[in-house]
């Protein structure tokens, strides 16, 4: 083999000297074959290919391999640079910003109603659908539709009869602190579009105002409406564990005694929450409470302070009966996808026996066991109180103010911990509403032994002439 044709120096093969008692040994390695005239070995051929002759001798080749291992190098840096400066230019420059704005304008062909006040109302609803299809119209055929995202009327009020239409739109630019740029052609459009057709709606265009908002206000806006979520629920059990997802059940609220879960709490308003009576029957100072928001207790999103605790003027506990209260916060939150608050029913609201309902909040997971982190939720079913007051139920000890929720095999149910927390249930639109706050039961998920809950529409003219809601 020729030292020339590659980098590697000659060995010698032969024999390796040992010593043992006294006596020389020899004891053999490897001796490789020698090549014949004709024949070539293939691994000489393959490092012939990589390594010719003109590479010369090992200090040369080494100085061209270092050479060459600095150019990789060199275009590797220039590469990641790239990949760098490239994810900089998309989340820096390109990476949408949102921006917000306030409309408001005077619908002349609408006669106000008092339902209009109600955004689960099919009046609303209606009159929200039409408006926003009339905005996307007015966008989606214009220069703007990149970057318009979506509208939705936050409010209906009253003038001279009509109604006034309160609507926020939402926008995004590829490129920042450019929402002055847009915002004279974003007015126009929409002013020339009120000015001209606008289908059945005879709009007032004069009365046409536009404004900027902060981000912060016009998320509350958009979730003001009650009883909507961001996401799907998905799971089925509180007793046996089911984590809950962020949104998912967004008026869920933790009452916390010296920052100690106790109880759980549905928010009705941005300042009230409607929960059981029973959960201050050791407290009722609201220094020693603060309310928070959440679906994780160790590290929750928002907190409040608690200014007013209402507790039931007929609620004498062990009884059962009038297990009810509301807590005002000390200061109102601010709705996000995450905190929004659940549609309050008439008193005339049914829930049908065997509708499906949840229940969620953070409660043992069994009898006298531990409380979770993460909220917990439920599916179970609505029991009529007939059967709820059979003998081998409950033997006739629910008043016409409970509700029975949960499966007569067991299996499923609210437990320690979740007292006070929410149990609703959604009509055909999707939007839910509360039926029920967490009361009393026999241990938890045993057969024959459902949840028993505060029926709240038995109970919505109290809540009315306490809250004013």
């Amino acid at each position: 083999m020729q030292c020339g044709r590659c980098p590697y120096k000659k060995r010698k093969f032969g024999h390796r000297r040992t010593q043992r008692e006294g006596h020389v040994k020899t004891m053999a390695i490897y001796k490789p074959r020698r090549e014949t005239s004709g024949e070539t070995n293939p691994a000489n051929a393959l490092i012939s290919a990589f390594w010719p002759q003109e590479l010369g001798t090992e200090s040369n080749t080494k100085m061209k391999l270092t050479t060459c291992g600095k150019i990789t190098l060199g275009i590797l840096m220039l590469v990641i640079a790239a990949v760098i400066i490239g994810l900089i230019v998309y989340f820096v420059i390109y990476e949408k910003t949102p921006f917000y704005h306030h409309i408001s304008f005077k619908v002349n062909n609408i006669d106000y109603d008092s339902k209009f006040e109600k955004p689960y109302s099919q009046e609303y609803m209606d009159l929200n659908k039409k408006i926003v299809s009339l905005i996307n119209e007015t966008f989606h055929g214009s220069k703007l539709r990149r970057q318009y995202v979506k509208s939705h009327v936050v409010q209906v009020s009253r003038a001279q009869g009509k109604v006034i239409i309160h609507a926020v739109l939402k926008f995004k630019s590829c490129f920042k602190n450019t929402a002055a740029k847009f915002r004279d052609r974003i007015e126009t459009t929409l002013y020339q579009k009120l000015q001209g057709k606008t289908g059945s709606l005879c709009i007032d265009s004069s009365s046409f105002k536009f404004s900027d908002i902060s981000m912060p206000t016009a998320e509350n806006l958009l979730h003001v409406c009650c009883g909507q979520r961001t996401i799907t629920p998905s799971g089925n059990k509180i007793v046996g564990g089911m984590d809950a997802q962020e949104g998912e059940w967004p008026w869920q609220a933790s009452l916390q005694q010296n920052s100690v879960h106790r109880c759980g709490a549905t928010l009705i308003s941005n300042s009230w929450l409607v929960t059981a009576a029973h959960c201050f029957i050791k407290a009722r100072d609201p220094k020693e409470w603060n309310v928070s928001f959440g679906i994780l207790l160790s590290d929750p999103q928002v907190q409040r302070s608690i200014k007013d605790i209402i507790i039931h003027e007929n609620y004498h506990y062990p009884a059962h009966d009038n297990d009810i209260a509301v807590v005002h916060l000390s200061s109102p939150v601010l709705y996000t996808s995450s905190i929004r608050r659940a549609c309050l029913p008439e008193a005339t609201y049914t829930f049908p026996p065997n509708s499906d309902v949840v229940v969620t909040g953070w409660g043992t997971l069994k009898s006298d066991g531990t409380s979770p982190n993460i909220l917990q939720k439920g599916l179970v079913k609505i029991i009529d109180n007939k059967t709820c007051n059979s003998e081998e139920v409950y033997g006739g000890v629910i008043t016409p103010g409970m509700l029975c929720a949960g499966f007569l095999e067991g299996s499923v149910d609210a437990c320690q911990g979740d007292s006070g927390g929410p149990l609703v249930g959604a009509d055909y639109k999707g939007t839910w509403f509360l039926a029920g706050i967490v009361s009393w039961g026999d241990e938890c998920a045993l057969p024959n032994k459902p949840g028993v809950y505060t029926r709240v529409t038995y109970y919505r003219d109290w809540i009315l002439s306490k809250t004013g809601l």
